[in-house]
């Protein structure tokens, strides 16, 4: 996955289980909520952050950390 940024959509975030792990760590509802499938295709990470008051830019960092360890296993993996 490429670099994640504010504007990412949230289902492309959840796509992968490792930043479903993270966004579990912030206490992100969404993760259990069954209304939250109709509306992750159009949410953005900006938009959750600031509907349940989580700092975005801490949780970007945590995300595009998690980004760049995988990329790093990618590229060994295939060298």
């Amino acid at each position: 996955m490429k670099k994640i940024t504010k504007e990412t959509k949230l289902s492309e975030i959840l796509k992968n289980q490792k930043f479903q792990k993270i966004l579990a760590k912030y206490n992100l509802p969404c993760l259990s909520c069954p209304m939250a499938r109709f509306e992750i295709q159009k949410l953005t990470l900006r938009q959750v952050c600031e509907m349940y008051g989580i700092d975005v830019d801490k949780l970007l960092k945590e995300l595009n950390k998690g980004c760049k360890k995988k990329n790093k296993v990618e590229k060994h993996f295939f060298v």
